[in-house]
């Protein structure tokens, strides 16, 4: 489970933001949304299913899911994907000489088998500047290891003795003590691997394998064709079809010549198809049209068979979602069920956690979200992102969060100019 998330100097973000899964004490919100959107942990702790990213183009949403996107490849590839004298690929804030020479900051919260993680790293183009990792459960948090540069402090990590020497400056000491099979260390390099899952709203065709794979199974089959039927697009049925690739090849008649031929290798390409009713003049059904998916249906269509394999895993298993651009290609209603999903107890037993990016406002609802489930991104004057959350605000129990965040009372909307006066300068 994901407890929270703080990145620095990276990207848009020029001072360190948070953003927090913690469930905040609050009195006012509807009983029912407090038991399905929010799960304990023990008695001092709650946290949240979901979590809501708004603000104007280019305010910094996508970048909170990049920096969650590049610790992620970091642990997992730092150790093994880089030599000693390759640069690391990390983008400092650039709009300040306060920042450019300055490190950039990562640091994540997670509960792994009853256990309280907090590890982070400081990091710039050359070397690894810093590296931390504590733990805690019901006492106090203690101190696995320290990094400054190449000065190691390793209180109570034995799985790291030894392996000091074998780090290299722009490696990860976390990433290298798993590859020689630290126990500690190769659990948290899994949870990163296995359950953080970070996924574009607007390149979803790239997660169709997961989908396709899951149809191997016949349970997880028919969980995908209700989930596509249960959405009202039209579709009765959905089959994976295998066919053979053809080659061309060229053969010799009998008395000079050539010609080509056709004939199928060993290879197959997977197509997808949908079944639709077809009916006569009088309404009817009379038979079955078969739908190729990606020439024949729209692409919200496409993304949600794409998507479906992804978010029901997620809830399956419990798994941590985020998800840049959600709402892309998707009617607001299919959005907000899709929230749903992650938002009620019945069909999220597992407390799996969506985190997604959107611009649709009509989710803005006290209906569907808690106050510190929703979150917002806006640049000041000097470039910079600030992340904040509207449990900062002071809202009114009736007050309509849609039509308060579009006038402006919490900011991070965008200020368009008058647009009048640019098509008056063109006709001059």
């Amino acid at each position: 489970m994901l407890i929270g998330f703080s990145v620095g100097n990276y990207k848009s973000f020029k001072e360190t933001v948070t953003l927090s899964m913690v469930a905040s004490s609050i009195t006012e919100e509807d009983k029912e949304l407090d038991e399905n959107n929010v799960f304990p942990i023990n008695d001092k702790l709650s946290l949240l299913k979901s979590a809501a990213i708004y603000g104007a183009n280019a305010s910094g949403k996508s970048n909170i899911v990049a920096a969650i996107n590049f610790m992620k490849w970091f642990v997992l590839n730092s150790s093994k994907e880089t030599q000693v004298s390759d640069a690391i690929d990390i983008e400092a804030f650039r709009l300040s000489t306060e920042t450019e020479k300055e490190p950039s900051f990562f640091e994540i919260v997670f509960l792994l088998e009853d256990k309280t993680f907090r590890y982070g790293f400081e990091v710039n183009a050359r070397e690894v500047v810093s590296e931390w990792l504590f733990q805690s459960d019901d006492s106090e948090e203690k101190m696995l290891f320290e990094r400054d540069f190449d000065n190691y402090i390793l209180d109570d990590f034995p799985e790291g003795q030894g392996i000091i020497d074998k780090t290299r400056s722009n490696a990860l000491f976390l990433s290298v003590v798993a590859q020689f099979n630290g126990k500690i260390s190769g659990k948290i390099l899994r949870w990163f691997s296995k359950t953080l899952q970070l996924i574009s709203g607007l390149q979803d065709r790239q997660y169709r394998k997961e989908t396709l794979e899951s149809f191997e199974n016949a349970g997880h089959r028919h969980d995908i064709i209700e989930f596509i039927k249960k959405l009202d697009l039209g579709i009765l049925d959905i089959e994976r079809v295998n066919t053979p690739v053809f080659s061309i090849s060229d053969n010799t008649a009998k008395y000079g010549g050539s010609y080509s031929s056709l004939y199928p290798n060993s290879e197959t390409q997977t197509t997808v198809q949908t079944s639709h009713p077809k009916y006569d003049a009088n309404g009817k059904q009379t038979a079955i049209e078969l739908f190729d998916i990606e020439k024949h249906e729209s692409e919200g269509t496409n993304k949600l068979f794409a998507l479906a394999g992804i978010l029901l895993d997620s809830l399956r298993t419990g798994k941590i979602l985020l998800i840049d651009e959600l709402d892309a290609r998707l009617h607001p209603l299919i959005t907000r069920e899709l929230i749903c999903l992650f938002n009620s107890n019945e069909t999220n037993p597992h407390n799996a956690q969506l985190i997604f990016t959107t611009h649709d406002t009509n989710l803005l609802s006290s209906k569907t979200f808690r106050k510190d489930q929703i979150w917002f991104t806006e640049k000041d004057n000097k470039g910079a992102t600030d992340l904040y959350s509207l449990v900062e605000y002071k809202v009114g129990k009736d007050a309509s969060f849609e039509r308060d965040y579009i006038i402006g009372k919490y900011g991070a909307i965008p200020f368009i100019g008058n647009f009048k006066e640019l098509i008056g300068e063109l006709h001059e």
